[in-house]
């Protein structure tokens, strides 16, 4: 809740005349059964035909006042309370993309989403009645029980034994809502979690005829949703009925008492009838509460979860000392060869006997990774100089991209360090540190949006720098035979363009800011062969001042680059040029001999 109030603070003079107007509200609607019970028992037997006119127009007034400021008065709510919620979803989107990689695996994505949508939704719906319900309610069943004890003290004394007992019942139960409400949310994220996993995976998933696979998944995350959903809902609402008989028995009383009262002459019946109202208007404040206290409810277990995400710390990266392991030969001699060749000019990438491990889990209340598994990457050391070409090859799963990661400060290594210009990855400014990559990732997407704007990607680059990208990356000779040219807009995910011409475009993306290092992650394995080599030419002659990292299956695509680098289980077995490893290290010789023998034959 504190998240609520803080962002209500923010806004607290629009929220105050929000609360005024309401409240001026509701008091003049407060007024209206005093009003009717002061003509019913003076000014109609008084016979005064003009008094009961005046009478009539200041009730008549009083109800268009009251209403006219309550209309006031939640249209201001609902401006304030979408205000406010703007502002949390742009803070949570804010904080989101700039989540560390354990961070954002630990709180998983279909969670964030959810926090995005749902969660950030019943904040807002609380903010608007906290403006709204939260000040009608208790004014009216305050106000209706001083105006009552103010009439006829006897008959109120009824409704103020009552109440107590009301709220009570709702303290009760709603202190149980709250950690059921935060289940239900919980469920949630494991519902969208597997729609999106569907939805992302459709063809793999119809080809497969998993169909009904999926959908038994589907139905058992959605039944505990529904069940867990309908025992917070089910316990929420059993406040409404019993407020309702307790409310209904107190009125039977009052009505029963009051005719005992009027028969004897101590009371006049406008009071009654105003009493009835009154006491109507007191059920509908206790309602009003039951209403808050579950609207609140959920809106608190939400706050809590998008908090979570909001005052998460990024643990500190201090630059750890070089670790002292020796390693291996394979890998160890990666930096120290790379530098002596490089001693004019110092390495612009170095990795010094990195070790990393991926956590496992997450920890919903503190978002943080629970117990570590098998490492990652275990001893991985190397340098590039400017200008100068790695390719990395090996098995998937074995650790490749683990490299690009740590080298772009998406994870902090375990032990070792990773530097870019000599500086350690974990010293950099985040934003400082990423413009100078270009960079394209495996299964990278395509916006919905014109070419033009996936090149340029928001950074306002010229034309020349987008065309002479797309030409690097052999994507201009697609995009000028369609009539729009680079204003083509691609569809969601890039799905009305091939999986050759999408990486085309990718490519030109990373290549279009001319960046210090250039990252092609599994970038080019939807071209055939002659467009693969023809494109690296390219690259290698315009933008040949870049230090470029080329992860592949392919040997065809890496065996040209200054050294490779050839990975097994996180671990280096092969580092050198193509020459050498083929001469070196068996595995790289097989892969040779299976991929370019059977292109020779």
């Amino acid at each position: 809740m504190k998240l609520i109030f803080r962002s209500m603070g923010r806004y607290k003079g629009a929220i105050a005349l929000a609360i005024f107007i309401k409240l001026v509200g509701t008091l003049s609607e407060l007024l209206l059964p005093y009003i009717l019970e002061h003509i019913i028992d003076f000014v109609v037997p008084s016979g005064n035909l003009t008094m009961v006119f005046l009478w009539g127009a200041a009730m008549f007034a009083a109800a268009v006042f009251c209403r006219a400021f309550n209309v006031m008065a939640n249209r201001k709510a609902v401006y304030n309370a979408h205000i406010i919620s703007y502002e949390i979803r742009q803070a949570l989107f804010e904080k989101t993309i700039n989540l560390s990689g354990p961070r954002f695996d630990a709180f998983s994505l279909p969670s964030l989403i959810s926090r995005m949508t749902s969660d950030s939704y019943n904040v807002q719906s609380a903010v608007q009645q906290m403006q709204s319900l939260c000040v009608r309610a208790p004014i009216m069943l305050i106000g209706g029980v001083i105006v009552s004890l103010l009439m006829d003290v006897q008959l109120a004394l009824v409704l103020v034994v009552m109440l107590p007992i009301l709220i009570l019942l709702i303290l009760l139960i709603s202190s149980k809502g709250i950690p059921m409400y935060n289940t239900v949310q919980n469920k949630l994220d494991a519902v969208v979690r597997i729609m999106r996993e569907n939805i992302t995976g459709i063809r793999v998933v119809k080809a497969l005829s998993k169909e009904d696979f999926e959908r038994g998944r589907f139905n058992e995350a959605n039944r505990e949703l529904t069940s867990r959903d309908t025992a917070a809902a089910t316990l929420m609402a059993v406040p409404g009925p019993l407020m309702q008989l307790f409310l209904n028995i107190g009125l039977t009383c009052v009505v029963l008492l009051g005719a005992a009262r009027v028969n004897s002459g101590q009371t006049q019946p406008g009071v009654i009838l105003a009493f009835l109202t009154y006491f109507n208007m007191i059920a509908m404040g206790v309602m009003g509460l039951s209403r808050i206290f579950t609207s609140l409810s959920k809106a608190s277990a939400s706050a809590d979860r998008i908090a979570q995400v909001l005052e998460t710390e990024e643990e500190g990266s201090p630059a750890h000392e070089t670790s002292g392991n020796t390693g291996s030969e394979t890998s160890i001699g990666a930096v120290s060869e790379a530098t002596a060749k490089a001693e004019s000019a110092p390495p612009v990438i170095v990795f010094d006997h990195v070790d990393f491990s991926y956590g496992e889990g997450s920890d919903e209340t503190t978002g943080f990774a629970g117990e570590e598994r098998e490492k990652a990457l275990e001893d991985i050391s190397f340098s590039l100089g400017r200008g100068e070409s790695l390719g990395i090859i090996g098995p998937t799963g074995c650790g490749k991209t683990t490299v690009i990661n740590l080298l772009m400060g998406f994870y902090d290594a375990d032990s070792g360090t990773v530097t870019v210009d000599g500086k350690d990855v974990r010293n950099y400014d985040k934003d400082t540190l990423r413009r100078k990559f270009g960079t394209v990732f495996q299964n990278d997407i395509l916006f919905r949006d014109t070419l033009r704007e996936n090149i340029d990607f928001g950074r306002h680059l010229p034309d020349p720098d987008l065309l002479s990208a797309a030409e690097a990356s052999m994507a201009k000779e697609f995009i000028d035979a369609l009539p729009e040219g680079l204003e083509y807009e691609a569809a969601i995910k890039g799905a009305n363009l091939s999986g050759g011409q999408k990486q085309r475009i990718l490519v030109a993306r990373a290549l279009a800011a001319h960046p210090q290092i250039l990252v092609l992650d599994d970038s080019t394995s939807s071209l055939d062969y002659r467009t693969d080599a023809e494109m690296r030419r390219r690259i290698n002659k315009n933008y040949g001042d870049s230090t470029l990292i080329m992860i592949a299956q392919r040997v065809s695509s890496i065996m040209n680059m200054d050294k490779i680098l050839v990975m097994d289980n996180g671990r280096i077995i092969g580092y050198g040029t193509h020459k050498e490893l083929k001469e070196t290290c068996d595995p790289y010789r097989e892969i040779c001999e299976i991929q370019i023998g059977e292109a020779i034959h």
